[in-house]
């Protein structure tokens, strides 16, 4: 029989939920006091009036956090049960077991509140469908959320303090381990280290994660790598691994506490994804807490190397790692109007693209320019600034090719010892073992067979590779050539000996970024920043399809009118007008034809003949078409070419000769005026 007055007799007709719940698996099996008066409630909803076989526990949310409701399957099906009116109460220890998180919370009472459905804790029975008891339970879970809210900032700030002095102990990567004292040390295994070392050493050289990885797969290396119960393991490298461990900061022997960031993503927030915080949003560094690998400016140089690599040209303005494409600025080339960076299109020849604008607002292409012209004289500025510079790379070379060869020879060595140790560790444990005792010597005996397959293989592999030979000496002329590398670049550029991709990282050794402008239409403004800061501005002639697009068009007819006056001949006037920085539209010279078009046009003659055009008696030329219909010749012959006036050249004289009668100048009106798509003859 019911002992409170809450309880009606349609609410015994329903189901009593006791609803049990520990925030942690640890709590589960820690706190069994706490569990079991959690169960004890069920003798509670039998005082109260239910039935046995009407009570029921949801316990399938043990061991979960109740600040959300994502990951709790007992609680949805708590509340869909409830949706449909099959619950008369609700019990639990308290209210923090049925949710921390006012969101979840008060959405729970309306529910009760409308389907009638009674809430009981430790304290008593409250009806959510009255204000008294909605009240009580509004306050009960207010509470519970700040308490969560308190514990947690209680926790973090103890941890914070912890880590500001670097102290706190979090996961360290493979080689380097923590002893009993909480004190930091390299690995005592010397292929560990090694192994590591030689992962930052390549990418020093190579400056490239992909060619990391490319040099450790041809010499069938594996890395390190910390396997699920802390020890380390042997595995195959990948990109993600080798990028690890050349971004984890403690390899640079700094403590970082905040590298990432935990975002909750729609409504409501779904599960957590990891984000990569940026060196400078860090929460916490503490420098030269653990021994080091490398230098903290070795790292930093690892990490902006890794940030240009990418190749984001427009997205995140990387320079992405220098590639066998055909513009050789492709990635430090920028946009001089709007400050973008540019990138490159190879559909109709190289050109300088720049359309960050156009993807974002959808307005034309801010600059479109040719790429050959501007590579062209940005290289001859990086050999002036170059000339000067005595350069002996040969030795540097060498030495840097012999310690990397040492480094892999010994990585193959230690790897194989390691095989051996392992040989021999699984030979002593099966000969250790209990010969009556099968199930145990078959695995021991089949770990034996199989360290021993490894390390043959290992071994094969070994006595199969060819280190290749490191001249020490070269010829007197070569050796020159890398002394003196700043003077015999040229050559060298122009051989087939440099590929691309290095022609582009001999560039940006000594250029920043290279910043261009078309600011009238046959030159580019070029403004080159070296490293360091100084800069160098070029003026660059680039090609242009007409005449009339040039800057100086005007002024270079007056001067080949006066020249020609004055008795010049074509050619010399070609060569004068060449050498003051004249031009013709498509080269960086002046043309002699050029110059005679020019004259014609203005009818001035070099040959008396020249003033009395063709005349052919019942034909017309296009020169003569042209005149009457005051149009453009050049327009005829356009259409002539495209086959819109379909007509051959006279074998006699090799003219396109058209009817010298009334219908060929209608119908050649017509056709520029669009009535007509085509003509024969």
């Amino acid at each position: 029989m019911s002992t409170s007055e809450r309880v009606a007799e349609h609410h015994l007709n329903r189901t009593a939920i006791i609803y049990i719940r520990q925030s942690s698996p640890h709590q589960v099996l820690t706190n069994q006091e706490s569990l079991r008066l959690q169960y004890a409630l069920r003798q509670r909803a039998e005082s109260l009036g239910w039935r046995p076989e009407a009570i029921e526990i949801i316990d399938t949310d043990l061991g979960l956090s109740g600040a959300e409701i994502q990951h709790r399957e007992g609680f949805k099906d708590l509340l869909a049960r409830l949706s449909l009116g099959q619950v008369g109460i609700i019990l639990s220890s308290e209210v923090t077991r049925l949710s921390r998180n006012c969101s979840d919370w008060y959405p729970l009472l309306d529910l009760c509140g409308y389907k009638g459905c009674l809430i009981a804790d430790c304290d008593g029975i409250y009806d959510p469908a009255t204000a008294n008891g909605r009240l009580l339970l509004g306050l009960k879970g207010q509470i519970s959320e700040l308490e969560l809210h308190t514990l947690r900032a209680r926790l973090t700030a103890g941890l914070l303090n912890k880590a500001k002095r670097g102290e706190l102990a979090l996961t360290l990567p493979a080689g380097l381990i923590r002893d009993a004292s909480g004190v930091v040390h390299k690995t005592p295994d010397m292929e560990v280290q090694s192994r590591i070392e030689l992962i930052f050493s390549t990418f020093l050289r190579a400056r490239s994660a992909s060619q990391v990885l490319r040099v450790f797969n041809d010499q069938a290396l594996l890395i390190p790598r910390r396997g699920p119960f802390g020890d380390v393991v042997w595995k195959k490298p990948t990109i993600s691994a080798i990028l690890s461990i050349l971004k984890h900061p403690a390899y640079a022997g700094a403590f970082v506490y905040g590298r990432t960031r935990s975002i909750r993503s729609g409504m409501p927030p779904g599960k957590a994804s990891i984000k990569h915080l940026p060196l400078e949003a860090w929460r916490i560094r503490v420098n030269d807490k653990y021994p080091a690998y490398i230098t903290w400016q070795t790292y930093e140089q690892i990490r902006d190397r890794l940030s240009n690599n990418l190749a984001e040209y427009d997205r995140n303005k990387t320079r992405g790692i220098p590639r066998p494409g055909a513009a050789l600025l492709h990635g430090i080339v920028y946009c001089g109007e709007c400050g973008h960076k540019m990138v490159v299109q190879y559909k109709g020849g190289n050109h300088y693209l720049c359309n960050y604008l156009r993807q974002q607002y959808r307005v034309p292409v801010c600059q479109y320019i040719p790429a050959d012209p501007i590579d062209s004289q940005v290289i001859q500025a990086f050999f002036k600034a170059l000339s000067p510079i005595e350069l002996n790379a040969y030795e540097r070379a060498i030495a840097s090719q012999s310690k990397t060869q040492t480094q892999i020879e010994r990585a193959h060595l230690q790897q194989i010892e390691r095989l051996r140790y392992q040989a021999a560790l699984a030979e002593r444990q099966y000969n250790q073992a209990d010969p009556d005792n099968r199930l145990v010597t078959a695995e021991l005996e089949r770990r034996w067979e199989r360290a021993l397959r490894d390390l043959k293989q290992a071994e094969e592999a070994q006595a199969r590779r060819q280190v290749p030979e490191i001249p020490q000496t070269i010829n007197t002329q070569l050796k020159a050539s890398f002394c003196d590398i700043g003077k015999q670049l040229p050559q060298l550029w122009n051989s087939e000996k440099l590929s691309r991709a290095q022609k582009k990282a001999l560039l940006r050794a000594l250029i920043d970024k290279v910043v261009i402008h078309r600011a009238v239409r046959d030159q580019i403004h070029t403004r080159i920043v070296w490293r360091g800061g100084d800069t160098t501005t070029l003026k660059i002639p680039i090609p242009v399809g007409a005449f009339s697009e040039l800057s100086n068009a005007q002024t270079l007819e007056q001067q080949i009118l006066s020249l020609t006056g004055q008795g010049y001949s074509d050619v010399e006037i070609a060569e004068r007008l060449s050498i003051q920085g004249f031009r013709s539209p498509l080269r960086n010279e002046l043309l002699p034809s050029t110059v005679k078009g020019l004259r014609l046009k203005h009818r001035v003659f070099r040959k008396r003949s020249q003033s009395h055009p063709r005349h052919i008696p019942g034909y017309l030329t296009v020169p003569q078409l042209a005149q009457t219909l005051n149009i453009s010749k050049h327009w005829i012959y356009d259409r002539i070419h495209k086959g819109t006036i379909a007509i051959s050249r006279d074998k006699n004289t090799g003219l396109y000769l058209f009817p010298d009668q009334p219908s060929t100048l209608e119908q050649l009106k017509q056709l520029v005026n669009g009535k007509l798509y085509n003509l024969r003859y």
